[in-house]
């Protein structure tokens, strides 16, 4: 009995687990169903949503009408609902065959279909979807006024640029406190109030870019809203149409740090007016987003700077004379800059007693920026451009900078001179190669408004702003950290305590530091720079003060009126740097054996008589500058310096340095080379040894002459022939070889062959700009045209001067069975011609030879005793046929400003040629003692076609003698002349 209860009860739970797999079944069943009813519900709100959105299109479109806050918030809720119900169809599906139950699929189905139903019975928006446009035109903001001609001027350019349609992106740069945000916030508030036909937006770009961020910042200031939330080219094709549909639209976007791809964001300048503005610190950002005009924020003057200052400091504040003189100062030292001097202004109100203004005035001139105001505001603002350079050596570059007294002038390469000290540029497989990297470093600096560029005497120079200077000041007083006291008339080095342990660079240079306290050593084991240079009254450094230095690398003492070298520099067994230049005074340089370490040695200037001992063993040298006239350099020595890419030796004012041919031919990484050979044997020697190679600068003098002088050139690659007989040695079977790329040759005091184009090849005078050949005999000519002149010569030659030629008859040499001419492309860039002292010389120009020169500018002819012309007809002039073989009735010199014929006893004629001379850049003649010249065909003409002509120079008894076929063409010339008496 009790067996067959347990099986009824068996029985009744297996029949109650199958009912309730089948009620499970039944309710699977159910969800589908709801999904099914769910998806016809979302169909239905996104037809209405679709609606709604053409609706908007179109009103958009009018330009008149902007969508409400409650239709945004309803799309982007309508957005969200199609990704729910999206994602709980996939769960639905999911758990189609399985047993379990889900109430919360049940849940979540009854949840959306609710929210479905409210959204549709929203969407009806009985009020309608859009406001008028007009109530957005953009948002004014306050700010200060403009204060300086330079932020006018630039408020001004940047309206200009606003109604020109050709330009469509402006670019705003300059340092950070300078005033960008300010001058376009006015600009912004100038559209708002007085732009009837435009609207703006301004957007403040995130410091963390992003192309998504940046969408929803633009659309937010739009009013807009994205359909897509996360496909970033669809959102772009989005807010590209939309911008479309607005008219004449300037978009602002202020503080960008880096370029932003605006047609990633969707940003389409130049579609129905809209424009874009930018603010950045840097100018190539402005660059590399193609901005049509970019506009420099420069800081103030010292007058607007003052003017600022009172403003800000308020008219309450009234200031003693001796408080003002001291708050006069303190602005200086903010040096025109806005954030700055409205900080100082800010922090200094309410201050009356004189201690206070000193107080602030000793601080800014430490560089402890003073008050917390200047911390927070000011140099956080400055840093913010050094922490953005990110790399780490870059930041290093920058910093170096402030090594430098302020204000300073810092030379490019003397800047990369040190980068490469320090080893901030190094692994590159060459010098030169460092030295771009060095310049792109500069140019990446300049860029973020961290330095300042500019150029004087032709060299090229950077210098820190005074705050951003007192910015890095403040960077290095803790890491890596620094002590900078340089040129600030130091009578004497910084107290024991200043040279703390954790020193890494030390600048002294530029003081009045005469002398070093003779138990001075500095426990400073990690320097690695130490700049005494310019201290010219140091007389003497105590022979342990480098003891404790032992992790020193850079050691300058340029420019002192030291004598002897410490013996502890010695035992710096890391120094790679030794820097002499200028010691006068030392006449004499133990031996660097133990420095083996060292890659740079500059004694250039200094009274050294001979080299110090050790020098074979300095294998790692790869810069050794010897340019002192008291030095003699022995053979043999350079040959063991193999790893040499800059060689200075003094090439000029003393034949001591000369050295061999085959010596140098060893040192096959030279880069930069200034020596003097012994002869031209040698220079071919050497020129053969460099086969393909070419050097970066060069100075390669052969020959010595103590009574010739130089000046500085701008050329950087060189050769000078000095007081040597080439005749017997150069032939046209064995040439003059000159390096490649030369710019310069000079031959002087030399006995010369016939013919410069058989004392060279010229097969490397490409680039020949500038060529002097002075008190030389034998040479007549500058070139002979042979039949085996194919190509053009001397193409680049800009300046052509020959001075005190004995035998010298003509610029060309003629042989009777070729062309008179050179092949076309000779003298083709020659600007500049001087011919002075060529007693031979009776011609200068034949009319065919002239049109070789359509480039010159400048045309000297002086003391030549038998000049009879200067351009003498030939018997193929065809002058009686009017014309010219080239078809042409006129003689053109297209480019001529400046014409001068001086001394010139024999000279009857300017031109024997009957054909008219044109001269129309011709500004200035001058003619004096041509007693024989009584007709000047330039001038005498009947239309007088000069119309540049603007003086003449001439002795007056000569003008008065000249013969005149058109007596009006002396009228109209004579308020021109400048006369000058007979002597």
């Amino acid at each position: 009995m009790e067996e067959s209860k347990s099986i009824l009860a068996n029985l009744s739970n297996g029949v109650e687990s199958i009912t309730k797999v089948v009620d499970g079944l039944f309710k699977f069943e159910s969800l589908g169903i709801k999904m099914n009813r769910l998806k016809r519900k979302l169909d239905i709100l996104k037809g209405k949503e679709n609606d709604i959105n053409e609706e908007l299109k179109y009103a958009e479109s009018l330009s008149m009408k902007r969508r409400k806050k409650e239709v945004e918030s309803w799309l982007r809720h309508v957005g969200n609902i199609k990704i729910k119900v999206h994602q709980t169809e996939q769960e639905v599906q999911e758990r189609r065959g399985k047993w379990q139950l889900s109430i919360q699929l049940h849940r979540n189905l009854d949840r959306l279909m609710a929210e479905a139903g409210e959204l549709h019975e929203q969407g009806a928006f009985p009020r309608g979807l859009t406001l008028e446009a007009q109530e957005s035109r953009g948002v004014s903001f306050p700010t200060t006024k403009l204060v300086g001609q330079m932020f006018v001027e630039n408020k001004n350019t940047i309206l200009e640029c606003l109604r020109n349609n050709s330009v469509s992106v402006i670019g705003i740069y300059g340092m950070g406190g300078v005033g960008k945000t300010t001058l376009l916030t006015h600009i912004n508030n100038e559209l708002v109030r007085h732009g009837p036909d435009s609207s703006v937006s301004w957007v403040t770009v995130s410091q963390k870019f992003s192309v998504h961020k940046l969408q929803d910042d633009i659309a937010n200031a739009l009013c807009f809203s994205f359909s897509f939330e996360d496909d970033e080219k669809k959102r772009a094709a989005e807010l590209s149409n939309f911008l479309g549909t607005r008219k004449n639209l300037v978009l602002i976007l202020d503080d960008v740090w880096e370029d932003i791809p605006i047609n990633e964001v969707g940003i389409c300048v130049g579609v129905n007016g809209c424009k874009l503005i930018l603010t950045t610190r840097y100018l190539d950002v402005c660059q590399k987003m193609d901005c049509q005009k970019q506009i420099r924020v420069s800081p103030l003057s010292d007058k607007e700077s003052w003017e600022l200052f009172l403003e800000k400091l308020g008219v309450d504040m009234k200031l003693t004379p001796e408080i003002e003189e001291t708050a006069k100062f303190l602005v200086k030292e903010c040096a025109g800059l806005p954030l700055g001097i409205i900080t100082m202004a800010r922090s200094m109100k309410g201050a009356e007693d004189m201690f206070e203004w000193r107080n602030a005035l000793e601080n800014m001139k430490e560089s402890k920026l003073g008050h917390d105001d200047m911390e927070k505001k000011v140099f956080q603002v400055l840093k913010y451009s050094y922490d953005m350079l990110k790399d780490p050596k870059v930041q290093q570059c920058f910093l170096d900078c402030s090594l430098f007294p302020e204000d300073f002038a810092i030379e490019r390469e003397v800047l990369i001179d040190l980068f490469i000290d320090e080893r901030l540029v190094d692994g590159m497989k060459s010098r030169q190669a460092e030295f771009y990297r060095g310049y792109t470093i500069l140019n990446k600096l300049v860029n973020a408004c961290l330095l300042e560029n500019f150029e004087l005497m032709g060299r090229k120079y950077v210098k820190m702003h005074d705050l951003v200077r007192d910015m890095a000041l403040q960077i290095t007083s803790t890491s890596p950290r620094f002590l900078v006291e340089a040129s600030v008339d130091l009578k004497e080095i910084p107290d024991e305590e200043e040279w703390a342990e954790d020193l890494v660079k030390v600048s002294l240079m530029d003081n009045a530091i005469s002398s070093i306290p003779p138990t001075a050593s500095p426990k400073c084991p990690s320097i690695s720079t130490l700049i005494l240079m310019g201290n010219r009254l140091l007389t003497d450094i105590p022979g342990g003060f480098f003891t404790n230095m032992t992790g020193l690398n850079v050691l300058d003492l340029s420019y002192t009126n030291i004598e002897n070298l410490p013996n502890s520099i010695f035992n710096l067994l890391n120094l790679s740097v030794l820097l002499l230049k200028g010691c006068q005074r030392i006449k004499y340089v133990p031996s660097l054996a133990n420095l083996k370490a060292l890659r740079r040695l500059d004694l250039s200037y200094t009274t050294v008589t001979e080299l110090p001992h050790g020098m074979e063993m300095l294998v790692n040298l790869r810069y050794l500058n010897l340019f002192t006239s008291t030095l003699q350099i022995l053979p043999g020595i350079l040959v063991n310096l193999f790893r040499l890419q800059h060689l200075v030796l003094d090439w000029h004012s003393s034949e001591k340095m000369r050295v061999k041919g085959e010596e140098l031919a060893i040192l096959r990484r030279l880069e930069t080379l200034k020596a003097q050979l012994y002869d031209v044997n040698d220079l071919n020697t050497y020129v053969n040894s460099l086969e393909e190679r070419e050097l970066v600068s060069y100075i390669l003098q052969v020959g010595f002459d103590e009574n010739s002088f130089w000046k500085e050139s701008e050329y950087n690659k060189i050769v000078i022939l000095r007081k040597s007989d080439l005749s017997e040695i150069i032939s046209e079977e064995y040439p003059l070889l000159l390096p490649q790329g030369i710019q310069f040759l000079c031959i002087e005091s030399c006995h010369l062959v016939k013919s410069l184009y058989e004392a060279s090849s010229l097969k490397n005078t490409a680039n020949l700009i500038s060529c002097h050949i002075a008190d030389c005999d034998g040479i007549e000519n500058l070139l002979s045209v042979s039949s085996s002149c194919s190509f053009p010569i001397l193409q680049s030659l800009e300046e052509l001067r020959l001075q005190r030629l004995h035998d010298f008859i003509g610029l060309i040499s003629e042989e009777s069975n070729v062309s008179s001419l050179p092949p076309v492309g000779t003298f083709s860039s020659l600007k500049d011609v001087l011919i002075s002292g060529c007693p031979s010389m009776k011609k200068l120009f034949t009319p065919s030879l002239l049109s070789l020169f359509y480039n010159l500018e400048r045309l000297r002819v002086y003391q030549c005793d038998q000049m009879v012309e200067i351009i003498a007809a030939t018997s193929d002039d065809n002058e009686g046929e009017g014309s010219t073989s080239s078809g042409t009735t006129e003689l053109t010199l297209p480019k001529l400003e400046v014409l001068e014929l001086i001394l010139l006893p024999e000279l009857k004629s300017f031109s024997s040629s009957k054909k008219t001379l044109v001269a129309e850049s011709l500004q200035e003649i001058r003619v004096e003692y041509c007693p024989k010249l009584k007709k000047v065909s330039l001038l005498d003409d009947e239309w007088c076609c000069l119309p540049s002509l603007q003086k003449i120079k001439v002795l007056e008894e000569w003008w008065e003698s000249l013969e005149w076929e058109h007596p009006n063409a002396k009228d109209v010339l004579q308020p021109l002349c400048h006369f000058r008496k007979y002597n």
